[in-house]
């Protein structure tokens, strides 16, 4: 299995780069795990911003020289994992912009002309790992669930992603907040998942 790490933290200090080291010790423990390549979009200096305009067309994005290399590394992947905070209720803003730029039209799903599109994505998983300072719940019972929603449903399912795996941890900033049981728990998955 070929597994794409997207890492989307602009501190390498953070519990989420923490989450980071947790996946890449498991994952080189397991011997389903052929490869593994990291994509800090931070560090990358990946652009978030989508434009069209008359040199840049919507429907042409799918094929934007600009991305191939970031084209090339999902359709490598057999498993993504997103390792990210949960910032506003959502994910931040640069992970966003990677969806926005990435998915599109021609590369991540064709338009069949019905109600939903064809998944051009399929076979693939996805593991998120997400950290909060609220707690745990706060996205499920206040939110409405719209983190896993806009992931599982909005996203994912739509480009053909079916088997998505969602790792929410919350009162990260807590003193009470069990980092080390749950770093572990990241670890212990990785190195045994298939």
């Amino acid at each position: 299995m070929n597994t794409l790490v997207i890492y989307t933290h602009p501190n390498h200090r953070s519990l989420s780069y923490a989450f980071l080291q947790e996946v890449l010790r498991g994952s080189k423990e397991n011997t389903k795990i052929n490869e593994v390549k990291v994509l800090d979009l931070y560090e990358a200096g990946f652009d978030p911003v989508l434009v069209f305009n008359e040199n840049k067309r919507r429907r042409d994005m799918y094929r934007d020289p600009e991305l191939a290399e970031y084209r090339e590394q999902l359709l490598w992947a057999d498993q993504v994992v997103l390792v990210y905070p949960i910032w506003w209720g959502r994910p931040p803003a640069m992970l966003m912009g990677y969806i926005d730029r990435m998915f599109a039209s021609g590369f991540a799903y064709r338009d069949k002309g019905g109600l939903l599109p064809e998944g051009l994505l399929k076979g693939k998983s996805v593991v998120c790992i997400s950290v909060m300072k609220g707690p745990t719940h706060y996205p499920l019972l206040w939110l409405n669930n719209s983190h896993k929603a806009l992931m599982r449903k909005a996203l994912f399912n739509y480009v053909g992603i079916r088997k998505v795996k969602f790792f929410e941890f919350g009162n990260m900033e807590s003193p009470k907040g069990k980092q080390s049981r749950k770093l572990e728990q990241i670890y212990r998955y990785f190195k045994t998942a298939r």
